[in-house]
C-alpha cells in the first residue's frame, strides 16, 4: 500500500506502448491450468467470491478453474429451484481464453440439472448487454416461466483472467442477496470435493433435448432503431469509427454498419486471446479498458479519419468515446453530455425520470441534473442498483464513472438493466448527427455554463485484508475538519438515493470531494477527486484523501479481551 507521502498511481513507463511479445499470457498454459488445477476452499483466495460483477480470477492463481464453474454452476441451479425460475436461460460468453472452457462446463452442469439453455447461433460470442435484451425481451408480459442468464467475461480485466456473472429475471447483476447465497452454496459444494454436482458430458449437453440456439446478434441489431435514431445517424452521413477491442460485440458492428447503411468502419476485427494488438495499460498490463487513454491509443491515433469512434470492452458493457478535437473523452465527461441530450431528446420519456449516477461520478452530473430539473438519484458503486429503476421507467439513464451506462428505449420503456457500451457509442453518433457537433464539443459548453471541473480517479495495490478495512472506514476516521482549506459539509457512508453502504467513504466540500473504496473486482483500491477549483486544488483533496486512506490502514487491531 502506498505511504501517505507517495502517489497513489505509479504509471508504467511502458504504458500506451503496443503490447511487447513477453507480456502475451501462454493460451495452452492457461487452459491447462482451468482443467488441471485444484482450488482448496480453505484458502481464502481461492474460494468463489462475487464482487461487484460477478465471481472473476486466473486458473494461474487456482481462483477461476473448472471447479469454480462447475460449483457455481450448480449453485445456480439450486438458486432456480428455489425460486420457481423454470424458464430458459440465456448463456453468453465474451474472448477471453478461458470463456470458452468455462461455457462448456457450465452448460455440461446446466443440461444435467434439466435446465432449458439459450446458447448461441454459430456458437457466436456473446456482448453482456444482449443477454439482458434476451432475458427481458423473453419476459416482457410473462408472470411465470421467467428466463434469467448467465455471462461467462471477466469484463475488461487481463487476458489471463476469467469470470461468471449470474442475471436474474430482472436482467441485470444479480444483487448483493442473490450472489452472497450463490457464492455461499458454490463454496459448499467446494469444500465437499463437488460430490453433489450433477454433471454430463459436453457433447451430451450438447446434444440435449433443454439445449437451444438462439440468435442474439439478429434480435439485438433489428431492434436498435427502438432505443437509438438511426435515420438521424444515416441521413447525416457522419464517418464513424469502432474499435470491438477484440471483444465480443466483433460481429455486432458490421451488421449494425450494414442493416442501418451507416458510414461505419471497424478498424480492428481481430478475435486473439493474447489481445496482443493492444497497447497496455497504466500499470504495464493488458487490459481492454476503453476509458483508459493507454489502452486506446491506437483509436486515439486515428481520431482525424472521423467525426467521432468509439470502443468498447471485451463484454461491450463499457463505452470510450474519442473525437477529433477532444481525444478520448473522460467518462464523467460523457455521462454528463449523454444525459443533458437524451432529457431533451426523448420527449416519450416519462417527465418525472430520474438521473441515476454512483457516489463516485462526477458532481458535473448533479449541475446538469439541476439545470434540466430531474431528480437525482445517487447510488453505490455497481450497475445492480440501477435495475429496478430501469425497469419500471423511473430511472431514465443509469452510468457509472467506470464508462458503463444504459437508458430506456425512445418510448420510454426498458432497453436493457445492464450496462451497454453499444447503445452509449451509438448515442454519441446519434448526438453528433443532430447537433452538429460531436461531445466532446458539447461538453465544453456545458463546462462554461456550470463550471468546469478537475476529476482523477487513482488506483493502488492493496490486500484483501487492506481491502477489508477500506470497506469499513467510518466517519470518525476523517479528524480534519477541511477539505483542502474548505469545510468539509458532509461525509458519506451511504449513498443517499438509496441509503445503501457505500464500501467506503465520500467526504464532501463545498467546491470538491473525494471518495475512497475498495475494487470489488481486482486487488487494488481506489481513490476518485474532483474539484471546481483547478487542477492544483484536485491535488490538494487527492493528497489528503491519500493520508486519510494510509493512516485508516495504519491503525493496529485492537488485541483480544483477557479470558
Amino acid at each position: 500500500m502506498s505511504s501517505a507521502k507517495e502517489p497513489a498511481m505509479k504509471i508504467n513507463p511502458l504504458a500506451g506502448m503496443p503490447a511487447a511479445p513477453s507480456m502475451l499470457v501462454d493460451i495452452p498454459r492457461l487452459i491447462t491450468a482451468y482443467f488441471s488445477e485444484r482450488p482448496d476452499p480453505s484458502v481464502p483466495a481461492q474460494r468463489v467470491a462475487f464482487g461487484t460483477s460477478g465471481h472473476r480470477g486466473s486458473s494461474f492463481d487456482k481462483n477461476f478453474n473448472e471447479w469454480h464453474v462447475l460449483a457455481i454452476s450448480q449453485a445456480i441451479c439450486r438458486y432456480r429451484k428455489q425460486r420457481g425460475i423454470d424458464g430458459p436461460l440465456f448463456l453468453g460468453i465474451d474472448t477471453h481464453a478461458l470463456s470458452a472452457p468455462a461455457c462448456a462446463s457450465a452448460l455440461e452442469v446446466l443440461a444435467a440439472n434439466g435446465v432449458e439453455v439459450m446458447i448461441a447461433e454459430n456458437d457466436e460470442y456473446t456482448p453482456t448487454p444482449t443477454v439482458s435484451h434476451a432475458i427481458l425481451t423473453y419476459n416482457r408480459g410473462r408472470e411465470s416461466g421467467l428466463a434469467d442468464g448467465i455471462v461467462i467475461t471477466p469484463s475488461h480485466n487481463p487476458p489471463d483472467n476469467g469470470g461468471v456473472k449470474y442475471n436474474p429475471p430482472n436482467g441485470g447483476p444479480a444483487d448483493k442477496d442473490i450472489t452472497g447465497w450463490i457464492e455461499a452454496k458454490a463454496n459448499e459444494l467446494l469444500s465437499n470435493d463437488l460430490k453433489d454436482v450433477k454433471r454430463i458430458t459436453y457433447d451430451q449437453a450438447l446434444r440435449a433435448a433443454t439445449t437451444h440456439r438462439h440468435d442474439y446478434l439478429s434480435a439485438y441489431v433489428n431492434d436498435l432503431a427502438n432505443v437509438i435514431d438511426m435515420d438521424c445517424i444515416r441521413g447525416a452521413n457522419i464517418q464513424m469509427g469502432v474499435d470491438p477491442l477484440g471483444g465480443a460485440g466483433v460481429h455486432y458492428w458490421p451488421r449494425i454498419a450494414a442493416h442501418y447503411r451507416l458510414n461505419l468502419a471497424v478498424v480492428n476485427d481481430a478475435v486473439d486471446p493474447t489481445f496482443r494488438f493492444m497497447t497496455v495499460d497504466w500499470d504495464g498490463r493488458i487490459r481492454m479498458d476503453p476509458s483508459s487513454r493507454y489502452a486506446m491509443q491506437s483509436l486515439i491515433g486515428l481520431k482525424d479519419r472521423f467525426d467521432v469512434a468509439f470502443a468498447c470492452d471485451t463484454d461491450h458493457d463499457r463505452h470510450g468515446i474519442v473525437t477529433r478535437n477532444h481525444g478520448l473523452l473522460p467518462p464523467n465527461h460523457y455521462l454528463a453530455v449523454a444525459i443533458h441530450y437524451l432529457i431533451q431528446h426523448r420527449p416519450h420519456w416519462p417527465k418525472s425520470a430520474a438521473i441515476g449516477k454512483t457516489v463516485v461520478s462526477s458532481a458535473m452530473i448533479d449541475r446538469v441534473a439541476a439545470k434540466l430539473g430531474r431528480p437525482l438519484y445517487e447510488v453505490p458503486v455497481g450497475f445492480k442498483w440501477f435495475v429496478d429503476g430501469l425497469l419500471d421507467g423511473s430511472l431514465g439513464f443509469g452510468g457509472e464513472e467506470s464508462a458503463g451506462a444504459s437508458f430506456l428505449r425512445t418510448n420510454g420503456s426498458v432497453w436493457t438493466t445492464d450496462k451497454d457500451g453499444m447503445i452509449a457509442s451509438l448515442l454519441a453518433a446519434e448526438i453528433t448527427a443532430r447537433m452538429e457537433r460531436d461531445p466532446g464539443e458539447i461538453y465544453g459548453d456545458l463546462a462554461l455554463e456550470l463550471g468546469e471541473p478537475a476529476f482523477e480517479r487513482v488506483d493502488a495495490p492493496a490486500t484483501p485484508a487492506e481491502k477489508s478495512l477500506l470497506s469499513k472506514l467510518t466517519p470518525a476516521q476523517v479528524k480534519s475538519k477541511e477539505l483542502a482549506g474548505e469545510k468539509i459539509q458532509n461525509i458519506l457512508t451511504q449513498a443517499p438515493g438509496n441509503g445503501a453502504a457505500i464500501g467506503g467513504l465520500k467526504v464532501i466540500a463545498d467546491h470538491g470531494w473525494f471518495a475512497a473504496r475498495p475494487s470489488g473486482t481486482e486487488d487494488i483500491y481506489k481513490i476518485y477527486a474532483e474539484s471546481f477549483r483547478g487542477t492544483d486544488h484536485l491535488r490538494r483533496i487527492l493528497a489528503e484523501a491519500q493520508a486519510i486512506v494510509s493512516g485508516a490502514l495504519a491503525v493496529e487491531p485492537e488485541p483480544p479481551a483477557d479470558t
